[in-house]
């Protein structure tokens, strides 16, 4: 009994000092987090003030950047940082031209370092003890913060590629929307997330024309236009994926379905590369989520929409 008791008592201690542990690290995980949007914050303060100094017509856009809430703010600042890779830049007075420069290469750095910082926390976030026990408290996740970054005009490329696309929220009979799991093509795989079925949309091709053949390409279940409701949904966002920037706009269309089994053998290649499962997913599965889920605001605005007749309005989310 003596010898059972002090083995239970060292699991105890072993498991109140693992737990103790990963508090603390999470700690200083949701620290480094904050100081590095801090620093963020300040790194597109001081381009914007620079902005502004380059050209009179930055006024407005970066005034609304920074009045900007939060959800919305990456976007307001992409449009900061399209305006500027309008500008003539041979025109400015050197110094200034210096410092703007100085100022997009101090943000690239700033928003490396956050989104480090909040890949980190989001990864340790996810691990079950921390879940299980809510050692992160009232905490909120962190989320990323996607800017493009500037590319030299003697380079030829694109800053940001322009990227329309259909996407369905295909729901069973259970009220339960499909989701797939992925992420960059191997071997910068390491990141995954959650998504929608859709993809982009062909030359020549109608909104509910692409939603329809990427429903039956990616689930190999077919429909018609008619059985489409919407566009209800519009997200813009700019993204990285395989080393490419993209501009994205995407329209979320909603499907009903009775069927249960997923047919992906429409998948291309990079499809079949990228893509690493799928499953049905809730609206209270996906509020209780630590996952990387997109839209990110996909549960609470599903279940609105499945509550009420949609009414023609095309909603904007993030």
């Amino acid at each position: 009994m003596i010898v059972e008791g002090a083995a239970l008592l060292l699991v105890a201690a072993v498991l109140v000092a693992r737990t103790l542990g990963l508090t603390s690290r999470l700690d200083r995980l949701h620290i480094r987090t904050d100081a590095a949007w801090a620093a963020l914050d300040a790194a597109l303060a001081r381009r914007a003030l620079l902005a502004r100094l380059a050209s009179p017509k930055l006024q407005h856009a970066t005034e609304e950047a920074e009045k900007a809430p939060r959800a919305d703010r990456e976007a307001a600042e992409n449009e900061v940082s399209r305006l500027l890779g309008e500008l003539d830049r041979t025109t400015l007075p050197a110094e200034i031209a210096t410092e703007l420069a100085d100022a997009e290469h101090r943000l690239v750095l700033a928003r490396r370092v956050h989104n480090d910082a909040v890949r980190d926390t989001l990864a340790l976030r996810r691990r079950r003890p921390v879940r299980w026990l809510r050692l992160a408290g009232r905490a909120p996740l962190p989320s990323y913060f996607e800017i493009a970054e500037p590319v030299a005009p003697e380079s030829g490329e694109q800053a940001l590629v322009p990227r329309a696309s259909a996407r369905i929220l295909l729901v069973d009979d259970r009220g339960r929307v499909l989701l797939f799991r992925g992420g960059n093509p191997p071997p910068n795989n390491t990141e995954q997330w959650w998504f929608t079925p859709g993809g982009g949309i062909e030359k020549g091709e109608a909104l509910k024309e692409a939603a329809v053949r990427e429903l039956v390409e990616e689930t190999g279940i077919r429909c018609e236009q008619d059985d489409l409701t919407g566009p209800v949904w519009l997200r813009r966002v700019t993204f990285c994926f395989d080393g490419r920037w993209f501009l994205g706009e995407e329209w979320f269309f909603l499907v009903h379905t009775s069927a249960n089994a997923i047919d992906t053998s429409g998948f291309t290649q990079l499809e079949n590369d990228t893509v690493t499962g799928h499953r049905w997913w809730t609206t209270q599965e996906l509020a209780g989520s630590d996952e990387l889920i997109y839209p990110a605001q996909l549960g609470p605005l599903l279940d609105e929409l499945l509550a009420t007749q949609w009414d023609g309005t095309v909603r904007p989310v993030r």
